[in-house]
Formats: C-alpha cells, sequence, structure tokens
C-alpha cells in the first residue's frame, strides 16, 4: 500500500493544471495552510530525488513563518539535490557558514553598485537588444530581449567574454533542469567547474573589478575562500540570475499586454513601473515553491509535521492568499502595496533581489522608451506555464517606433 504522502503527490500530479496551478492552490488553501502531500509535480524527477514524506504549507502565514524559523526548516536539503551539481553553496548552508559566507558575497551586490551597473551595465545592454530588432517593427519578447538580457548583464559583472555566453547560458539552464536529465546536469557542472577554475587562476596574477575578481580577494575571519567555495557560488549565480528575472520580466509584459489599459498607464506614467513590477512578481511569482528540510518535529498552522519530511513552501499559493489581498486572483498594479513573498524571507530572501528588481525596471523603460502602440500576435499561443518555474513560452508582438536610441 502507498504511504499518505506518495497518494497525495499522485493527486498533486493529476491535479496541478501547469496552465494554471492557481485553483488547485486556492482549493488546497481554503481547507488548510499545511496538509500532507506536496503541490509539486514529480512525474518527471527520477525516483531517487523525490522526496520520500512531504508536507505543503499554501497559505500566506504558513510559508513565512517556516521561511523565518531556520532551526526546523533548514534548506540543507539542497545539498542533496541541485547541490549535487551546484556543490556547497549558500543556497543550503545554515546558521554561521550560511551568515559568514551570505555577508561576504553580499558585498558584490551593494547599494553603489548597483548605482554603477545601471548606466554603466543594464541600460546599454538593454538598448543594444531593441537596436537588433526595433526596426523589424516585430519581435518574440522572450527570446530576443527577456532571455537575452539577464544573461548577458551576469556576464558582464562576472567579467566573461560576450563569446562564451552560449556556452554557460546553455549550461545554466542544463543544471537548472537537473530533474528532467541528470547527466547533462552533471556534464554542465564539471565544465562549468573547469572554466571558472581558468577564471579564478586568472585573477589571482591580474586582479581585476567583477564579481569573480571580489570573491578571489575576499575574507572570511583572515582566510580567502577556497576554489570549491567560489566556483559553487558562480554555478549558482548563473541560473539564479538568468532564471528568476527572465521569467518575472516575461511575466510582467505578458500581464501588461493582456491588460492594456493599464499597459497604457504605465507607458504614460513611468512612476507606475516599480508598483507594476511588484504586482506582476505578486500575481505570476516566477518560482513558485521552494522547500525545507524538517529536523525536529515541528507544529505549522496546527498540522504537525515529523522530523525528516520535506516540506514544500508555496510561494504561489502564498502571493494569492485571500485573507492578505482583496481580489488575490485580479492583476491590478493600482492596488495598495502589501509586500509579496517571492523573493523569500528570512535569512534565505534572495541575494539578488536589488539587482532583479532593477533589470526589469530598466528593461521595461528601455522598450517604453524606445516603441509604442505593441500588439501581443496569437502566434505560438503565448501564455505563463509551468511549476515551479513560470514564464510565459512566446511573447510575439508587434510595434512602431516612438524614438531612435540616443
Amino acid at each position: 500500500m502507498n504511504s499518505p504522502a506518495r497518494d497525495e503527490s499522485a493527486v498533486a500530479a493529476d491535479a496541478l493544471d501547469l496552465r494554471d496551478p492557481y485553483p488547485y492552490f486556492a482549493a488546497r488553501r481554503g481547507e488548510t495552510g499545511v496538509f500532507h502531500g506536496t503541490v509539486m509535480d514529480y512525474s518527471k524527477t527520477p525516483e531517487s530525488l523525490r522526496p520520500k514524506d512531504t508536507y505543503a504549507a499554501v497559505s500566506y502565514a504558513a510559508v513565512s513563518a517556516a521561511l523565518r524559523n531556520n532551526r526546523a526548516f533548514t534548506s540543507k536539503l539542497y545539498d542533496s539535490t541541485i547541490g549535487v551539481f551546484m556543490g556547497p553553496t549558500i543556497l543550503a548552508m545554515s546558521g554561521s557558514a550560511h551568515k559568514a559566507h551570505r555577508a561576504l558575497v553580499t558585498t558584490a551586490f551593494r547599494p553603489q553598485s548597483l548605482l554603477r551597473w545601471e548606466p554603466e551595465i543594464v541600460r546599454p545592454i538593454c538598448e543594444a537588444l531593441i537596436d537588433e530588432f526595433a526596426e523589424r517593427g516585430r519581435a518574440d519578447l522572450i527570446k530576443e530581449f527577456t532571455f537575452e538580457f539577464p544573461t548577458r548583464v551576469i556576464a558582464r559583472l562576472l567579467g566573461l567574454p560576450e563569446e562564451d555566453l552560449p556556452f554557460f547560458r546553455k549550461a545554466a539552464v542544463a543544471i537548472i533542469s537537473y530533474a528532467d536529465k541528470v547527466p547533462r546536469a552533471q556534464q554542465a557542472s564539471n565544465d562549468l567547474k573547469e572554466y571558472f577554475l581558468e577564471r579564478i587562476e586568472e585573477r589571482r596574477s591580474t586582479p581585476t573589478e567583477d564579481i569573480i575578481g571580489d570573491l578571489v580577494a575576499a575574507q572570511i575571519d583572515g582566510e580567502k575562500l577556497s576554489d570549491e567555495a567560489i566556483y559553487s557560488f558562480l554555478r549558482l549565480l548563473l541560473p539564479a540570475g538568468l532564471e528568476t528575472t527572465y521569467r518575472s520580466a516575461g511575466n510582467l509584459l505578458y500581464l501588461l499586454l493582456r491588460h492594456p489599459e493599464q499597459f497604457a498607464a504605465v507607458q504614460q506614467n513611468r512612476d507606475l513601473v516599480p508598483q507594476a513590477i511588484e504586482e506582476g512578481l505578486r500575481y505570476e511569482t516566477p518560482l513558485t515553491l521552494v522547500q525545507r528540510y524538517v529536523t525536529e518535529d515541528a507544529e505549522l498552522e496546527g498540522t504537525a509535521i515529523p522530523r525528516g519530511a520535506v516540506l514544500d513552501l508555496c510561494l504561489g499559493s502564498a502571493n494569492r492568499d485571500e485573507t492578505r489581498w482583496d481580489r488575490p486572483e485580479e492583476f491590478d498594479i493600482f492596488r495598495s502595496h502589501t509586500p509579496h513573498i517571492s523573493f523569500t524571507a528570512g535569512a534565505h530572501t534572495c541575494l539578488g533581489l536589488h539587482l532583479a528588481r532593477m533589470e526589469t525596471r530598466v528593461a521595461v523603460e528601455c522598450l517604453l522608451d524606445r516603441l509604442r502602440n505593441f500588439t501581443l500576435l496569437p502566434e505560438g499561443d503565448p501564455h505563463i506555464s509551468g511549476q515551479p518555474f513560470r514564464s510565459p513560452n512566446t511573447l510575439p508582438v508587434t510595434f512602431d517606433i516612438a524614438a531612435p536610441h540616443r
């Protein structure tokens, strides 16, 4: 006989609509904030990588509480999943090790760096990409813009040559898709390790003012980071910097195109861009769940969770909790601001959240400055789908040129 968790896993796989999982999330949320089961689709995941006993938090209160309880709910389970391909990173660290490493790498994303990166790196990259398709009067904004700009930005921040873009983009996607093709992910991990070891050695002999150079020179308690610590962090940064930013930017553009009155308001008033970004992150969370390992018998919203279980924290469900937002199933950039939880919370709050917000803002501003009269075409059935990663599959548009690039 199957265990309750395995039964629930099968139910989740059958009930989850990858195009629109939100009715399922709402139904589970209406029953309880935490349940024995999963909101993850494991249908393509090898049996060896599937947790044996799962619980799921779907209310905002439960997800928020679990993210802030690092003693009972830790991220160390990533050591046995994506950590197999990335190596030891702050994603899975806890306690003093996590605090020390996070403090160190956070210096690479300090506010003064963001102020410099926007005019020197991010805006020129977005402008150059628009130059490539503006004269055509049409483009696929996913393939030609939202997927491209964060990849190029991360490459520049790391100080990597542009000709290496195809290599590490392919490797980053292979690692993040490890559940589907384990051998391909392992090969990508090995390739990136060798690649970054060469870059590390180059910076030891010739220091540079980029993130790799910063990590090579950095110290924790008087000791420099090991090569493994550096290349593991860099392997994490590539897919992290690519995946969530390109997906959140694509989600926002799709939602604005589907709500032309809100798109027109943003085009007329650029002060609305930041709140449009926040509403896009809330309404269509690019990463709908993260997971935690339960280190001790615990209770969450009245549900007992045993030590050794894996807990799904459903950010996508939490961001549509009707006890926190009015009309949570509506996309409305004019709603009163109530913080979402798309960047998680607590000690493992997303390290690059300010960079991601800045990149998305600049991308939208550049598009609105350069182009107008956008029309979303039906070609390829553009829609948002996926679980746990969500974004449009395609975004074909036509447009007019509003202003040339100066």
